[in-house]
Parts: C-alpha cells; structure tokens; sequence
C-alpha cells in the first residue's frame, strides 16, 4: 500500500562519488538541497540522508518508513519505541507499511509496569509481530549499578549503561532506524531533519514535521488507546526514578529528569 517504486535509485546509492562520475554535470542541490555543500561527497550515509530528507520532505509518516524500508537491504530497518504517551502514532504507521518491522524497546529494569503493560496492548492492537526488549548488560549493571541509585548520582551514566549502549549493540544489526520525535517538542529537537545521518547508519524522523494538533488529530481517527498513566498527568514517560508528573501549563517533556539539567537520555547523539 505505502510502496515507493517511483522514488529515484539515489535512495541507495552507496557511492556518491561513483554517481557524480558519471553525471559531472548535476548540481548537488538538485539531489541534496541548496543548504548542503560538496563535502557529503565524502561521507555516502550523509549524502544519501541529505537526499532522501529532500525528496521525503512533502511525504506522510507511512511513505517515509515505506522509503526507509526500501532505502536498505531487506530486514535492515528497525522502529526504536519507548512505548510512551504518543508512541502509538508511529507504531501505527509502522504497521500499515509492514507489522514485521522489528520494534525495539529499551527495557532499562526502571521501567513503569504500566508501560510495559501498554507495550503489549498496542503490540496486540496494530498487529506488530516483533517486538523486541533490549536489557542493559548484567555484568555492565553490577559493576557501574550494583546498588539501583546511578540515576541519583549520575544521571547521565544511568543512561548510558542502561540505554545508549544497550541501544548502540541492538543497532549493530541494522543499517536504518527510525523513531518518534517531533519538532514541536522544542530544544534540539526543533530543527530535526525527517532524515539524517547517524554515524554509518540512516535515521528517519517520520513525526519529525507534524504539528502537535496533527498528532492529536491522528491518534483520534486511528482510535488508538491512550498510555494508562496520562489520566494521572504523566505526559512524557521513562523511567520511573526520572520521571515526574507535568503540571498544567508546563510544557510536556517537563516531568524528564526534573531539576537535573538533563532534557535527553543521549541515544539521539551517539557518536557510533
């Protein structure tokens, strides 16, 4: 239903240089956009994001998996969920391109028994066949984590043995990954392209350009269930040490690592 046969071979074109070799005559911004210079000449993974973020740049959340998804070998893609507050507006679309993507969860051991419980309704709901837990490493986790407090004191540390690296091995696997973030959600995420390199694989942002209204306007015609602990003011979920209610007014991603100066838990900017 969301196949994308008509975009251009440049969706994988793995040797830019080798494309330019044999068309010298094509300006680069025809392919990647006026605001990205030559030097993604030297980088293939930058080059075939900056030109795939140009051609998806009018696309809907389910034609841009559908492009991920054709953008790498088959099998190659995965879909990293938190399973939180508006995580059913991309699993959605993700099961109406291909339910067999394969859906990561990063289960740190803090997770809220209600997230897991939702991870399974929604999994059940949309139909997706594979979800997939990723654990911190126990030999990792006794020797930085032995007594539970990292989070109290080093937040970031907590984060890095329980998330990123955990994160970092399950995507070893795989050459594309996708995920929920929006522009609308303010800091770093403002600017977010709807594609972008990451490190030597691509990284898609099918909600990156929908507004807040948008989403709200989806998750109701798609009649998706809402997290179980948004009734209670929770608005953007993690783990439970972390995460504290929203108060009205505030803005939703507040209750993330309050008073900590901490607003991300780092896997949007690892470095490998």
């Amino acid at each position: 239903m969301f196949g994308i046969s008509s975009l251009s071979s440049m969706l994988v074109e793995r040797n830019p240089a080798e494309h330019y070799a044999r068309d010298p005559s094509a300006p680069l911004h025809s392919f990647t956009g006026p605001e990205v210079g030559a030097a993604v000449l030297a980088d293939p993974v930058v080059w075939q994001a900056a030109a795939l973020n140009t051609l998806l740049r009018n696309a809907t959340p389910e034609h841009i998996i559908a492009a991920a998804q054709e953008a790498v070998e088959p099998g190659r893609l995965a879909v990293v969920s938190s399973f939180g507050t508006e995580s059913a507006i991309l699993l959605a679309a993700v099961a109406a391109v291909d339910p067999c993507i394969p859906v990561l969860l990063l289960d740190t051991g803090f997770l809220f028994p209600e997230t897991l419980a939702y991870r399974d309704l929604v999994q059940q709901r949309l139909g997706l066949t594979d979800v997939r837990a990723i654990q911190p490493n126990a030999e990792e986790i006794a020797g930085e984590d032995s007594e539970g407090n990292l989070h109290h004191r080093d937040p970031n540390a907590c984060c890095a043995v329980r998330k990123v690296r955990p994160l970092a091995g399950a995507l070893s696997r795989f050459e594309a990954w996708a995920n929920g973030r929006k522009r609308f959600q303010g800091g770093g995420r403002a600017i977010i392209p709807l594609v972008e390199a990451d490190a030597t694989r691509l990284k898609f942002n099918p909600l990156a350009a929908l507004s807040r209204e948008a989403l709200g306007a989806r998750f109701r015609a798609l009649d998706l269930p809402p997290h179980p602990l948004e009734r209670n003011g929770f608005y953007s979920i993690g783990c439970v040490p972390c995460t504290s209610r929203t108060a009205p007014g505030e803005d939703a991603r507040a209750g993330r690592w309050r008073g900590r100066g901490k607003t991300e838990c780092g896997i949007h900017n690892r470095s490998s």
